[in-house]
């Protein structure tokens, strides 16, 4: 099985989440000119979901290939 795709996305989703909930949590008055929302904290957030659940399954994916490796003969 060759690289899985997910555990690339997941890193960087995270890496751009990370960075967007830091801003977000650094300019609490800072929010979208027709909303009273920090856009930037709640999508971080949301991206460090679907980062998260992106590494998770990549490396669930792993785990679960290198167990078929070592239980064929």
């Amino acid at each position: 099985m060759g690289p899985d795709l997910r555990l690339p996305i997941g890193f960087m989703f995270v890496l751009v989440a990370l960075v967007m909930v830091a801003y977000g949590l650094a300019e609490p008055g800072a929010h979208a000119p027709l909303t009273r929302f920090n856009v930037n904290l709640y999508w971080g957030l949301g991206l460090l979901v679907f980062g998260a659940v992106m590494l998770a399954l990549g490396f669930r994916a792993q785990s679960r290939a290198g167990a078929r490796e070592r239980n064929l003969p």
